[in-house]
C-alpha cells in the first residue's frame, strides 16, 4: 500500500474559506494518469496539481486535472502551487519560480504576498459563436443587459466572455440549460466567462466577473486565473496603453476573491501576468492499493 499526502489551499484570498479551492500533490512522478485521474475525482474540486519531483532549482513540472478531463493550464492552480512551494519553503522566493504544466514554462515570481505569473503564450482573441441575442437568453436576461458581442479569448483554455451592463445584471443571471446544450456545448469553448467593469477613480480598471462551466452539470467557479487572463488579453488588444486590472469573483457564491492582472506597458504584447495570494487550510493522505 502506498500513501500520498496532499495540501489543501485556498486561492485568490488571504482569508481561509474563501477564494478557490485547490488540492496539490507533491512529488506525483510514480503516480499513473488514470490514478491521477481518479483523486481529481475523489476530492471533486475545481482543479488539483500533480507536481513532480523538481528538475532543477525553483523548477516543477506540473500537471492539473479537473474531476473529469486533464487541463494544459489553469490559473488558481498556478498560484497556489508556487505559493504552497514558498510556504514549505521548497523554493527561494526571492527568485522566479517555474512551474511546467503541458502548455509550456509559467514563470512565476513573488511580490507583495502575491504569487505571478506571466501567461506561457500570446492571447487568442477572435468572435464568438454565440451571438448578442442568444447570449441575453441564455443568460435569462434583457437584451440591453448584454453589451455588444461575446468575444472568444484564450491562453490554452477557451472562454466565451460576455460583457454586461450593471452589477444588478451580473447578480440576476439564470442560465436557459437548454441553450447551453447547445450554444456553449456544441462549441470549442466550454466556458462562459460574464464581467462588469466598474466605475473606479483610479488607474486601475475596476472588474465583477463570474464564471459558468459544465461538469457533471453547470456549475459555477469562485475564481477563476485562466478566465481573467483571457479577459485582460481580450482587453488589452484594443489599446496599447499600460493595462492593469483588479478581478473581484466569487461574491454571489460567498467565496469572495481577488485576481490581479496586467498587460502592455513593460509586459510584451500579447502576454498577461496573473497574480494573487493563496493560504494552507489544510493536508491530508491516500492510501493507494497496489
Amino acid at each position: 500500500m502506498k500513501t500520498v499526502e496532499y495540501y489543501l489551499l485556498d486561492v485568490f484570498t488571504d482569508q481561509p474559506f474563501a477564494g478557490n479551492p485547490l488540492a496539490v500533490f507533491l512529488e506525483a512522478d510514480g503516480l499513473a494518469t488514470s490514478t491521477m485521474q481518479a483523486l481529481a475525482n475523489e476530492l471533486n474540486l475545481a482543479e488539483t496539481v500533480f507536481l513532480g519531483a523538481a528538475a532543477g532549482p525553483n523548477h516543477y513540472p506540473m500537471r492539473i486535472f479537473t474531476p473529469t478531463r486533464e487541463l494544459p493550464f489553469a490559473g488558481h492552480p498556478t498560484v497556489g502551487t508556487a505559493r504552497l512551494l514558498a510556504e514549505l519553503n521548497l523554493v527561494n522566493p526571492a527568485q522566479e519560480v517555474v512551474l511546467q504544466p503541458p502548455i509550456g514554462e509559467l514563470m512565476v515570481s513573488y511580490k507583495q504576498g502575491r504569487a505571478t505569473f506571466t501567461t506561457a503564450q500570446r492571447a487568442k482573441v477572435m468572435g464568438s459563436t454565440i451571438d448578442h441575442a442568444t447570449a441575453a437568453k441564455l443568460l435569462g436576461l434583457e437584451s440591453h443587459q448584454v453589451i455588444g458581442s461575446p468575444v472568444f479569448s484564450s491562453f490554452g483554455l477557451p472562454f466565451h466572455l460576455i460583457e454586461l451592463v450593471d452589477h444588478e445584471a451580473l447578480v440576476r443571471i439564470s442560465i436557459d440549460n437548454a441553450l447551453w446544450e447547445s450554444s456553449v456545448m456544441t462549441s470549442s469553448a466550454e466556458q462562459v466567462y460574464l464581467y462588469v467593469t466598474e466605475p473606479s477613480n483610479n488607474t486601475t480598471i475596476q472588474i465583477s466577473s463570474r464564471m459558468f462551466c459544465m461538469h457533471a452539470s453547470i456549475c459555477e467557479d469562485p475564481a477563476t486565473g485562466s478566465a481573467a487572463a483571457a479577459l485582460t488579453g481580450y482587453l488589452a488588444s484594443l489599446q496599447p496603453d499600460a493595462l492593469q486590472c483588479t478581478i473581484h469573483q466569487g461574491d454571489e457564491m460567498g467565496r469572495p476573491s481577488v485576481i490581479h492582472t496586467a498587460a502592455n506597458g513593460e509586459i510584451e504584447p500579447g502576454f498577461v501576468t496573473v497574480g494573487g495570494n493563496a493560504v494552507v487550510v489544510g493536508q491530508g493522505t491516500f492510501k493507494l492499493h497496489q
